[in-house]
């Protein structure tokens, strides 16, 4: 794990399209790995790979029951966890300058990140919203912030 300096989590994911789109995105942005928690759904998976197009193939992931314990692992390791959700805490993306090794965490489509994972947190920070909807689908809120990510990587 060393020389992975960003990594994706996707904890209970309800859509194979939305995991599909991250995976397509992930290969993009320059994500070194992805974790799959919770009832997220893996590939083989006929949403997932139909959507990310063999991502899936060149993307490294691996599958983790337990969002928490992960957290607590990468944690230990020396990432600097940040959660994508609109808290009281959160700053805006393009104003908040990431520090690596980073594991970002993205929430559920309905829920978004819970508190039980935002304790594990060092930051969170949000997608400033102009419309009238407060959010974005959670596969192109995490395509914005892996892009942002990944920019200050390089």
């Amino acid at each position: 794990m060393a020389n992975q300096q960003f990594i994706l989590i996707l904890p209970n994911i309800r859509s194979g399209h939305n995991v599909g789109a991250m995976f397509r995105t992930a290969d993009g942005a320059g994500v070194d790995k992805i974790y799959l928690t919770g009832y997220s759904p893996c590939p083989p998976h006929p949403q997932v790979d139909k959507v990310s197009l063999g991502a899936e193939k060149s993307v490294p992931w691996e599958y983790v029951k337990q969002p928490g314990r992960l957290l607590k692992k990468l944690k230990a390791e020396g990432y600097h966890i940040v959660a994508l959700e609109q808290t009281k805490k959160s700053v805006t993306l393009y104003q908040w300058q990431p520090q690596f090794p980073l594991a970002l965490i993205v929430g559920n489509e309905k829920t978004g990140v819970t508190k039980n994972l935002l304790k594990y947190c060092d930051e969170t920070v949000e997608i400033t919203m102009r419309g009238k909807k407060r959010s974005l689908n959670v596969s192109v809120a995490a395509g914005v912030a892996m892009y942002y990510i990944g920019s200050k990587s390089i």
